[in-house]
């Protein structure tokens, strides 16, 4: 009897997340796909047909996304291939690069109070402080939105000013020290949330006192972004990662002392396993790749 697809793609995830990996995003699409070739395929083998026909859905998704799906189904193959020599291995890029160079969107201090300002005004009893104090967190503190919501009580010491990261992206685990300014806000919260739900785990639980889940924070931002003024693709919410590192940057950067050498201290407190991911930023923002440049160009003629 021939196996399912899903057996396969579930074998396949559980060997990759031995091995560390958390395979959050291709982990979903390979679930999908399992079960449209289980649906389609008759559990046959993985073909060029088959893999062309799941990667390029939805019919009115841009490239970039059917690649995506391209690349998952791409590394699947290669473990079925070893056991199953019927397996088809998809040619590269059939669908061009899986990413597109990603210009963020750099909130302003307007922009964040117009976010609050909308998440004052969701329904429930603790619902609109959970999601204005979750944004200003993110927006001061350039945390990850997966970061803030697995803090956990215990790990978020307001007395002195510091968060505690834990197992975070690459494992890795950080302190996070806190502008004096967040604290009143987060204080506030903690005892307002403490009044609905005093056996809570975590710092920013549901309306149910639960963990907060990561689809419903981002169902629920996709509704408050409607609230700002912008061209082209819509902000996320992860933006608001990217706009505190380019805000320090640029700060940096119109002091005296620059940015160049303190890079390294900002790549620490974002959690990045490289400093070359804290130096995209540079990429990202032409006004930091100008500003560098101007660096570069006054140091170049100094004397030796």
């Amino acid at each position: 009897m021939k196996t399912a697809m899903g057996s396969h793609v579930r074998a396949y995830l559980a060997q990759r997340r031995a091995l560390g990996f958390r395979l959050r995003s291709e982990g979903y699409l390979l679930l999908s796909f399992a079960r449209y070739a289980d649906r389609y395929a008759s559990r046959g083998p993985l073909t060029h047909k088959l893999a062309i026909a799941w990667a390029s859905l939805p019919k009115n998704a841009d490239r970039h996304r059917w690649a995506r799906r391209w690349e998952a189904v791409r590394r699947l193959a290669k473990y079925l291939i070893v056991a199953d020599p019927k397996t088809e291995m998809p040619p590269r890029h059939l669908f061009g690069p899986a990413k597109e160079p990603y210009r963020p969107f750099i909130y302003s201090a307007q922009q964040i109070g117009q976010l609050l300002r909308a998440a004052r005004r969701l329904p429930g009893q603790l619902r609109p402080w959970t999601y204005q104090t979750l944004i200003g967190l993110l927006a001061c503190t350039g945390l990850r939105v997966s970061e803030a919501l697995g803090l956990k009580i215990v790990e978020v010491d307001l007395p002195k000013g510091l968060l505690l990261i834990r197992d975070s992206k690459f494992h890795q685990t950080r302190w996070v020290p806190l502008h004096p300014t967040a604290l009143a806000p987060l204080k506030a919260y903690s005892r307002r949330r403490q009044r609905y739900f005093p056996l809570a785990e975590r710092f920013f639980p549901s309306e149910q006192g639960a963990a907060l889940a990561y689809s419903t924070v981002h169902a629920v931002f996709s509704r408050l972004r409607r609230t700002l003024a912008h061209g082209g693709r819509p902000p996320r919410i992860h933006d608001l990662r990217h706009a505190h590192a380019c805000h320090v940057l640029q700060r940096w950067q119109a002091s005296r002392r620059g940015a160049a050498g303190r890079v390294l201290i900002l790549s620490r407190y974002l959690g990045h396993q490289h400093i070359r991911h804290t130096y995209w930023y540079l990429h990202a923002l032409p006004e930091l790749m100008a500003g560098a440049g101007k660096r570069f160009e006054s140091n170049s003629h100094e004397k030796p």
